[in-house]
């Protein structure tokens, strides 16, 4: 046990680092995904047969495209095309491409959840169909929405960790090169299995809270 203490007093800075880019890939491709599965959403239910059906394709084909794929074409595809991004930026968008595609099943089964009757009453006050969304659909979807939306957090903090296949420096890296180095593999997979979970514990107990809010 001491010799873990050490150990692990010995690598937590190199895996806080990781850690933190692990955070930041989580917020920005969670913050891409809301936007798009948000745009997705809105054209599967804005009643425009062509929106519709485009959106439907796009999301069928994000859905049976794997993520670590995706990353792939992003970081070594698309620099054949003249576009090159950087292995952080590539796992932000790569990741934020493919959960866009849960996002929008997500946001669009809570629009569809509210009562008809609700949108023909806003409709019948003058309303149009934007600001039908803005001020009566949206607001009651997004309670509906929140506690599957906290469970894709936690999924997308934890496959944050496929950055690592296209070099980023992350948690699920950072300890795979320190144990391949000082060959502590007990130590340090301990020490990252628990920094995961440290990571994600809060999101799990904010997930429960939603679920209590939303039934209420």
């Amino acid at each position: 046990m001491p010799k873990f203490l050490i150990n692990a007093w010995e690598f937590f800075p190199i895996l806080l680092q990781g850690a933190t880019l692990t955070v930041l890939v989580a917020i920005g491709s969670l913050l891409l995904s809301t936007l798009l599965g948000l745009m997705w959403a809105l054209m599967r239910v804005s009643g425009i047969p062509f929106l519709a059906k485009l959106s439907a394709g796009v999301i069928n084909v994000l859905r049976g495209i794997p993520i670590i794929v995706m990353l792939f074409y992003l970081y070594f595809v698309l620099p054949d095309l003249g576009i090159s991004l950087t292995a952080l930026h590539a796992a932000i968008i790569g990741l934020g491409i493919s959960y866009s595609a849960y996002q929008a099943e997500n946001f669009r089964a809570a629009i569809e959840s509210i009562d008809h009757g609700q949108i023909e009453a806003a409709q019948a006050m003058g309303m149009g169909w934007g600001m039908t969304m803005r001020r009566v659909v949206l607001p009651q979807a997004f309670k509906v929405a929140l506690p599957p939306y906290g469970n894709m957090m936690i999924m997308m903090l934890k496959d944050s960790s496929q950055a690592s296949t296209i070099t980023v420096a992350e948690l699920a890296l950072q300890g795979k090169l320190i144990a391949t180095s000082t060959f502590q593999n007990t130590t340090v997979f301990t020490m990252v299995a628990l920094m995961y979970l440290a990571m994600c514990v809060p999101l799990i107990v904010l997930v429960r809270h939603l679920e209590k809010r939303s039934k209420q």
